[in-house]
């Protein structure tokens, strides 16, 4: 596929800024992430903290989804091509919906492993007090990164970027949650210890559960919210030469928005002038909402969800044989006709030679049989007569 054959969003700069911010952010939540999944587990296991080692292997989920946010963060950078050509965006989609899905199957992992405990409270080791340090630690650490993932994400637009924050925020709850269970445990509460760790689990998996089901409903097309859907309407229906608008259709595509629209303009305007209200609609909603990554413009002469062209109606060449047939021997020669389609019928304008058009012999008769035959005619509504003065 040519360049001049891609849509016009295929050919937009890609934000290397904000694909740079993206892989840098990421690589901070790499580092941190893997520091915490050795020191988690290590001392976890040492100290006999089962919902420490539970964390830990919330960290290490942390630190598989961020190579996944590298690899769907690259890949998303592309611009449209042959095979894509809307681009690669909803591969962040992509990613967040496998994202909720590791999130899924960690916090159910971690709820079986600690109901399986908490059935054996007598046969548990105590806990060493260097796992609640360690916890403290991981808290600190997890709040930290949650809060600049988040501003990184809020500020490029990146769904991904931003799931991949709460992802982190999420181990900063759950590492609040282990941390109350082991100092609990180590007050003589053991069973807190467990406990803490099926709470982590439940977290986990709900927010697997709310990641998935959003990404889900961005790959299945769901439109954007009725302000957003009122905010675009407004800006449409401003635009001069705009006097309708219907089928108005949004869908996400990660960061940004795609829209299908149907705008009425004045039935007897030319082609070229319908299509300068068409971009003047498409420059003006994506100068006025930045989240617009392009957007499809049909121009409708009428409202065609109340009045559609029948399928029966006769091509051009033989609706002019039908005109040639009502006017008869008094259809003049003609420099051009315009056809317009309106209500189920068609309005002709037909442009004479001067000479012609100021024949009054010739045009009273042209009256006086249009008068005769145009009355219950199937197909035309209305002929008029016009003629170029200048230039000749």
């Amino acid at each position: 596929m040519d360049e001049e054959e891609l849509p016009v969003s295929s050919r937009f700069p890609i934000d290397d800024m904000r694909y740079r911010e993206g892989r840098r952010v990421t690589w901070v939540s790499v580092g941190v992430n893997l520091g915490l999944t050795v020191a988690q587990v290590t001392v976890g296991t040492l100290a006999h903290a089962q919902s420490l080692v539970a964390d830990g292997f919330h960290s290490l989920s942390d630190l598989v989804a961020d190579f996944l946010v590298l690899v769907a963060n690259f890949h998303s950078r592309h611009p449209a091509d042959a095979s894509h050509p809307y681009g690669h965006q909803r591969i962040e989609t992509a990613a967040s919906f496998g994202l909720g899905l590791l999130l899924m199957a960690t916090g159910g992992g971690i709820l079986w492993s600690a109901a399986g405990r908490i059935q054996h409270l007598e046969s548990l080791p105590p806990v060493a007090a260097v796992a609640l340090w360690t916890a403290i630690a991981t808290l600190a650490a997890k709040e930290g990164l949650f809060r600049y993932m988040l501003r990184v994400g809020e500020r490029n637009r990146s769904p991904m970027l931003i799931a991949n924050a709460w992802h982190a925020r999420s181990d900063a709850a759950s590492s609040l949650v282990v941390t109350i269970g082991i100092a609990g445990s180590l007050f003589g509460f053991r069973f807190l210890d467990p406990v803490a760790a099926l709470i982590v689990g439940f977290m986990i998996l709900r927010m697997g559960a709310v990641f998935s089901w959003d990404a889900l409903r961005e790959l299945m097309d769901e439109g954007l919210s009725d302000e957003d859907v009122a905010a675009i309407r407004d800006t449409v229906r401003s635009t001069p030469g705009v006097i309708g608008l219907h089928e108005l259709r949004t869908r996400r595509m990660a960061h940004k928005v795609l829209i299908d629209a149907h705008v009425q303009v004045d039935g007897h305007i030319s082609v070229s002038e319908g299509h300068r209200v068409a971009e003047d609609v498409r420059r003006r909603v994506l100068a006025g909402h930045d989240d617009v990554l392009d957007m499809l413009v049909h121009v409708d002469p009428e409202d065609d969800l109340m009045a559609t062209v029948p399928a029966e109606m006769p091509s051009r060449d033989d609706l002019l044989a039908h005109l040639h047939s009502l006017l008869g021997e008094e259809m003049p020669a003609f420099e051009k006709i315009q056809l317009h389609y309106l209500g189920q019928r068609v309005e002709a304008e037909v442009f004479l030679r001067p000479d012609l058009a100021f024949d009054r012999d010739r045009s009273a008769r042209l009256e006086r049989r249009l008068a005769q035959s145009l009355p219950g005619d199937p197909y035309f509504r209305a002929v008029s007569f016009h003629c170029t003065i200048a230039p000749r």
